[in-house]
């Protein structure tokens, strides 16, 4: 079943973007040919700190969540008979794994079994990340488990169960929250829209699913997320998304550092980024304010180079690059990945082409209003909701 595909009835449903700069919302109808109907969206920002503090970052998240949702509410476009929540970093953390089941003689493959190996996996992606933060009263729960591709005796299979064989290979992708993350959303989102039945899940995966159902001609290539204070980068292999690797520098790094190198504060900072890669800076601030910007954005390709190469693990890296970020920082960060200099360490496919993620490359598979904002967070939740998780 394609993106494209039709579908039985129209719905109303509503999704939530939690990121770590901003907290979107949209209403939007699950199209009968497939193609979601945005009928409203809202978008704040999360309050920009001089220094993170996770407490207090989590605090500011859940009332940003609570405005927007209050904002939906209060428009009165209707009620939502579903209600969905993507998590971007640092909300949530993901596992890809790789589980093989061999037998010496054959045996029959039933979805019954595929369900005991992959629960039997998950409890072990928990139990590990319950020993790292042992020391942490964070206790976590799955929100999401994709079985992305299934080999048997060593073939891909579309339709693997009640089939007589030696071998399985599954490639599945699990995600997990912190509890009290989960509740703080429930609880800011409850008091308007009820929480019995949100759904979660995770906007590595819901880009991963878009980037590789539009654009079907590319099997291999890299996804970065650059969010307001984490970065993400994934490697596809062969339609798999192999493994994902995150570091604490996003948009936001970029404002502090500049404003700590030339003295000013945050919302200084940011005007002066916004001139800068608009090219409408005078001469003269152009002349104090590059230097510091160049820093900042030389530390976070730095950090991107690092970061990239342990995914490596003695293969190739794409060529081809899917970014989702703030669209008013799109090209900067687009022109900082392309002009990079990473095909001098290690094997690349070529040099790096890069695509944001964004409407206008999702142009045609979404609708919206014609007033309302072209937000690519919740396009592309939208997108991911109505083809998989009706």
């Amino acid at each position: 079943m394609g993106i494209f595909s039709k579908k039985k009835k129209e719905e109303l449903a509503l999704v939530f973007d939690v990121g770590s700069s901003a907290v979107s919302g949209a209403l939007f109808y699950m199209g009968k040919d497939g193609t979601p109907k945005i009928i409203m969206n809202v978008s704040e920002s999360i309050i920009l700190e001089e220094k993170v503090n996770v407490e207090k970052f989590l605090r500011n998240t859940m009332e940003t969540l609570k405005t927007v949702s209050s904002k939906i509410c209060l428009a009165g476009k209707g009620a939502p008979r579903r209600v969905f929540v993507v998590l971007s970093s640092p909300w949530f953390v993901s596992q890809t794994r790789v589980i093989k089941y061999t037998k010496k003689d054959s045996f029959l493959f039933t979805s019954k079994l595929a369900n005991e190996l992959i629960e039997k996996e998950v409890k072990i992606f928990e139990e590990e990340y319950g020993v790292k933060y042992a020391h942490t009263e964070n206790k976590v729960k799955p929100i999401e488990l994709k079985n992305m591709k299934t080999r048997l005796n060593g073939y891909d299979s579309a339709n693997p169960f009640n089939q007589s064989v030696k071998e399985v290979e599954m490639n599945i992708f699990v995600s997990l929250a912190q509890e009290k993350v989960l509740n703080g959303i429930n609880k800011a989102i409850g008091r308007h829209f009820g929480h019995e039945n949100i759904k979660f899940s995770s906007f590595i995966i819901a880009s991963f699913t878009v980037a590789r159902d539009v654009f079907i001609n590319q099997e291999n290539f890299l996804l970065v997320n650059i969010g307001g204070e984490v970065t993400d980068i994934s490697m596809i292999k062969k339609d798999v998304l192999r493994e994902s690797i995150s570091f604490p520098m996003g948009c936001n790094f970029l404002i502090r550092n500049i404003a700590d190198k030339l003295d000013i504060s945050l919302e200084e900072s940011k005007t002066y980024l916004s001139l800068y890669k608009d090219g409408h800076m005078e001469e003269t601030i152009l002349k104090k304010v590059e230097p510091a910007i160049t820093l900042a954005k030389n530390e976070w390709l730095k950090n991107f180079q690092e970061f990239l190469s342990k995914l490596t693990n003695d293969i190739s890296i794409p060529s081809t690059v899917f970014v989702t970020v703030d669209p008013h920082l799109s090209l900067f960060f687009s022109d900082t990945i392309k002009n990079e200099q990473f095909n001098q360490y290690i094997l690349t496919e070529s040099k790096f082409r890069v695509v944001f993620l964004g409407a206008q490359a999702l142009h045609g598979i979404v609708t919206l209003k014609e007033e309302e904002t072209r937000d690519p967070a919740v396009i592309i939740d939208s997108i991911y909701i109505n083809r998989f998780l009706r």
